[in-house]
């Protein structure tokens, strides 16, 4: 069993950065495949990116694509979003998962296994 915990959430205008972090536990954090997802008021949970096991290949959102960018330390069993010129848009709960080897679509939610409880981002204009 797996537990993730998100944190660096907040408040930021328009423009401004956040990074978010994502600890791991109760697994074997380098056997998984994350990802973060996010899900704004009245809306369906969206894919954001994805990161291999290893961290050599990444995948995006359109809507997140040279703004956001994805990373893993696996010492330190710790996944991260670095977002960057943020816009009013990206105002969500965000959330990572995790799961193991599967050939399933990683934007797909249905297709994780572990989620984290959520970190608030709210960008004012």
């Amino acid at each position: 069993q797996v537990q993730l915990v998100e944190s660096g959430g907040g408040l930021v205008q328009a423009g401004g950065s956040l990074r978010l972090s994502c600890a791991a536990s109760g697994g074997t954090f380098s056997s998984y495949g994350m990802g973060w997802f996010r899900q704004a008021p009245g809306k369906e949970r969206e894919f954001v990116a994805h990161i291999n096991s290893i961290g050599r290949t990444t995948y995006y959102a359109d809507s997140v694509k040279a703004r956001f960018t994805v990373s893993r330390d696996n010492a330190k069993n710790t996944l991260y979003l670095q977002m960057n010129n943020l816009n009013p848009e990206d105002t969500a709960v965000y959330y990572c998962a995790a799961r193991s080897r599967s050939s399933l679509p990683v934007h797909t939610p249905t297709s994780w296994t572990y989620w984290g409880q959520g970190t608030q981002v709210t960008v004012s204009s």
